[in-house]
């Protein structure tokens, strides 16, 4: 299976899951009368919006290059989990909003029924979720690690449910805002969650370079090859699910440039094949001095 089609299974897997839940989140929410479970079917909901976003987003970077774009179309990538971002933020500020004016209105205490589903909930939100964290990491993809998130988060929003209504069963009358909190304190733990993966992505934009690892492997590997000496520069940056590689590589200054450009070639294709998550490397040969 390609990396391509690693992703699209495990995109699909979330959206297929985001749409059961939040429809059982919406009724259980209804008709249990508990605030927590609407506000976790909200952000459900915005999940299943942001998984096909990103199923757009992991096909349309496997497009291949062309005149326009010698690099390819990876950087789709992380504009569309900065969409994703926005996603998230929207939900949050719904859900706060709701909250706060669910805690200043008298209402009844949410149905004791309702934490068997919200149990349920939990424990799938984090299986989906090492499912779809394992996926994003063998296939380098920063969307599928945001829709990763999306589980994750989803899970801790329902642990928060499952805490508020408990709370308000526990305590009886005078503690039906319980729930109402729990949903408050779901919605600022969603923003956090927002910037851990808007972070890696506008990085990701900027070409920093955090791939000290990669980078580690690059020079490894080129050593390796005949003819090279050493390795100076060596710039990383991301864009999709592949590297592209900049790299200065010493060789010996006496011989010809015919066999410099021959060491160069043999040296990207032993990049290429070692390191298959490579996309372009361009080879500066510098003379030994």
């Amino acid at each position: 299976m390609t990396d391509e089609q690693t992703a699209v299974k495990a995109t699909y897997f979330s959206i297929i899951g985001n749409t059961s839940l939040a429809i059982i989140k919406w009724l259980a929410g209804f008709f249990g009368n508990s605030h927590a479970l609407i506000a976790d079917a909200i952000e459900s909901t915005s999940d299943i919006f942001a998984s096909m976003l990103i199923l757009f987003g992991i096909k349309f970077s496997h497009k291949p290059a062309d005149n326009k774009h010698p690099y390819g179309h990876g950087r789709i990538e992380p504009l569309i989990t900065f969409l994703v971002v926005g996603f998230l933020i929207s939900s949050s500020v719904i859900i706060a909003y709701q909250s706060i004016i669910n805690i200043q209105t008298p209402h009844e205490l949410p149905e004791a029924w309702t934490l068997i589903v919200l149990a349920g909930i939990i424990i799938w939100k984090e299986i989906s979720y090492q499912i779809v964290i394992k996926k994003s990491k063998q296939v380098n993809s920063s969307s599928l690690k945001a829709d990763a998130w999306h589980h994750r988060s989803d899970a801790i929003t329902s642990v928060a449910a499952f805490t508020g209504i408990s709370t308000a069963l526990l305590l009886g009358k005078g503690y039906e805002a319980a729930d109402d909190w729990a949903a408050l304190f779901a919605a600022l733990f969603i923003l956090y969650n927002s910037y851990l993966i808007f972070r890696p992505a506008l990085g990701e934009i900027m070409d920093e370079q955090s791939y000290d690892d990669l980078i580690i492997q690059i020079r490894e590997e080129a050593l390796k090859v005949p003819g090279i000496l050493s390795t100076e520069k060596c710039y990383v940056r991301k864009a999709g699910m592949q590297y592209h590689v900049d790299l200065h590589a010493v060789i010996d200054g006496n011989i010809s440039v015919k066999e410099g450009h021959a060491i160069s070639h043999l040296l990207k294709d032993t990049l290429k094949e070692a390191l298959p998550q490579l996309g372009n490397i361009l080879i500066h040969i510098e003379p030994a001095e």
